[in-house]
């Protein structure tokens, strides 16, 4: 009889309060822990060197994978006006100041393809290239420097409707330090909204390129970030696909309300998709 695979051990993406409060639940399995503290242009801007310190002794003892969510605000990394790469450039090198000092070792960065792109780009030659080589002229030190670091880049889906989208252009930087995120109430939303399709099919997509993922649960219209087992995603052709990849993606809950977490460990554990 073949082998079952062991059931995935799940992280979250937390805040330094929510990290917090949940502490003790991230270093109970080691848990992978994504923290989302240093995404806005505000925080990256100020002295976080206290706040890193903090984190670090909040961890003290975690061995679990760390990485922390990427900049997003204001920006697209297609964005074609030379002056406002270098800003978004900017904010990434900053970011990578945050995981050197943490000692993370994964960041999040967001797709930037569109609704519009996906319907449009047959009506414009060479629309996805050009798309691709904007992120590619704003990521080009950015990858550079995150090979050198250890740190490895996901691109995360937000509106992409089709999901070898991401997979084209992370191929396009040529370096292990550029893989895929999936987020599946995105996903969920492009599914129901949009006219993409269902979230395992962005799994089997990404296939081993899947280093990442958001697990939060939605209905189909909206980005909720619901506790699992609450919307319509259909969690066990997710984890049924996922099952099927030759590594263990990092899994990280993320809930718009942390209190949730428990709830949400109860419907995987009670279902036998994660501990």
């Amino acid at each position: 009889m073949p082998v079952s695979a062991p059931v995935p051990v799940i992280g979250a993406a937390l805040s330094t309060e929510g990290l917090e409060a949940h502490r003790d639940w991230i270093l109970e399995k080691d848990r992978d822990l994504e923290l989302q503290s240093f995404y806005a242009p505000m925080a990256l801007e100020a002295d976080w060197s206290d706040e890193v310190a903090h984190i670090k002794r909040l961890l003290d003892g975690h061995t679990g994978r760390l990485g922390i969510h990427g900049p997003f605000i204001g920006f697209s990394l297609c964005c074609l006006d030379p002056e406002i790469q270098a800003i978004i450039t900017r904010r990434m090198m900053q970011a990578l100041d945050v995981c050197e000092a943490l000692g993370a070792t994964q960041m999040v960065v967001h797709s930037p393809f569109s609704t519009w792109d996906h319907n449009n780009m047959p009506n414009n030659d060479g629309a996805r290239d050009w798309i691709i080589a904007a992120a590619q002229t704003i990521l080009g030190d950015v990858v550079n420097r995150a090979e050198q670091q250890g740190v490895t880049l996901v691109i995360e889906n937000i509106e992409d409707i089709d999901p070898s989208d991401r997979l084209r252009l992370a191929h396009a930087f040529h370096s292990d330090a550029v893989r895929l995120s999936l987020d599946t109430g995105h996903a969920h939303y492009a599914h129901g909204s949009t006219g993409a399709p269902p979230v395992d099919y962005y799994v089997k997509s990404a296939g081993d390129w899947l280093h990442h993922v958001h697990l939060q649960d939605a209905d189909g219209y909206a980005d909720r970030h619901w506790a699992i087992g609450t919307g319509s995603i259909h969690w066990h052709a997710v984890f049924r696909a996922l099952a099927d990849l030759e590594h263990q993606p990092r899994l990280v809950m993320e809930l718009r309300n942390h209190a949730d977490i428990p709830a949400s460990m109860a419907y995987l554990e009670a279902h036998g998709l994660g501990q």
